[in-house]
C-alpha cells in the first residue's frame, strides 16, 4: 500500500504565514497559515468524527495542540482517512481528536466556462489536533503514507494558535476565490456580446467584480470596453 505514494517536493508550512491580514490572499504559494477550529466533537466510536469539518470556534488547549504532518503530496485525503481508522482500531482516540486537510474553494475560467475547484492550501501535508505522547506519535508516524511531523529534529513542533485560527477562517470563506488565468497585455479574442470576434488586450483586471479591460481598436484607435470574464478568451 505504501508502495502506491509517490513523494514530492516538500514545503516548510511554518513559513508561510506572517501577518494576518494575509489569511486571506489567493496565490499559488500560501502566504498565511490559519484554518483549523480546535473545539469539534472527541472522536468516538464513530470514525467520521475525526473527519468532520474544522469548527472555526475551536482553540488551541493544553492538552491538545495542532501539529502538521507531511505525507505524499496528492494522498492527504488517503492518509486522513488511514489515520482515522488506524485511531480507532488501535483505541488511540482519547490522544488524537482531529484530521483536517487544509483546502479551499476556487473559482477558474477554463474554456469560456466557470467552474469551482477544491485546492489544497498545503500540498503534502495534513493538520492533526492530538495530545502528544510516544503512543499517539507512533501511531501517526506509522501510517502508510506519513513521512513526518514538522518540528526540530525528531520533536514536533505544535503550530502556535493564530497560525491554526488563520488556517481555519481561510477554509471556512464560503465564496470561492477566482483564479485568473489573463495577464495585463495579453492579446485575447472576444466571443460574447457586441463585440464579439474582435481582437484585443488586456488593460486592466478587476478580479472582486469578474471583469476586465479590454483594449479594442475601432477606427485606428484603441478604445476600452469593459467585459465579464466568460465574454473573453486567450488568443
Amino acid at each position: 500500500m505504501i508502495d502506491d505514494f509517490m513523494p514530492e517536493e516538500k514545503i516548510n508550512p511554518f513559513k508561510l504565514i506572517d501577518d494576518p491580514a494575509s489569511a486571506s490572499a489567493s496565490k499559488d504559494t500560501p502566504t498565511v497559515i490559519g484554518t483549523e477550529p480546535i473545539t469539534g466533537p472527541m472522536i468516538g466510536d464513530d470514525v467520521g468524527s475525526l473527519l468532520d469539518a474544522p469548527n472555526p470556534q475551536d482553540t488551541q488547549t493544553e492538552e491538545f495542540e495542532w501539529y502538521f504532518v507531511n505525507c505524499y503530496s496528492g494522498y492527504e485525503n488517503k492518509v486522513k482517512i488511514n489515520l482515522a481508522q488506524r485511531i480507532e482500531t488501535m483505541g488511540v482516540a482519547h490522544l488524537i481528536k482531529r484530521i483536517v486537510v487544509p483546502t479551499e474553494q476556487e473559482a477558474e475560467i477554463r474554456d469560456g466556462k466557470r467552474r469551482t475547484i477544491e485546492r489544497r492550501l498545503f500540498p503534502g501535508y495534513i493538520l492533526v489536533q492530538m495530545k502528544l505522547n510516544d503512543e499517539s506519535k507512533i501511531v501517526v508516524q506509522s501510517t502508510p503514507g506519513v513521512s513526518r511531523f514538522i518540528g526540530m529534529g525528531d520533536t514536533p513542533e505544535p503550530l502556535p494558535a493564530l497560525q491554526v485560527a488563520q488556517i481555519l477562517k481561510r477554509m471556512e470563506n464560503e465564496a470561492p476565490k477566482l483564479k485568473v488565468s489573463f495577464k495585463v497585455g495579453q492579446k485575447i479574442r472576444i466571443i460574447d456580446g457586441p463585440f464579439a470576434d474582435f481582437p484585443g488586450s488586456v488593460e486592466k483586471i478587476d478580479t472582486e467584480r469578474a471583469k476586465i479591460t479590454v483594449l479594442v481598436s475601432f477606427f485606428g484607435r484603441d478604445t476600452p470596453v469593459e467585459l465579464d470574464f466568460l465574454q473573453v478568451e486567450r488568443s
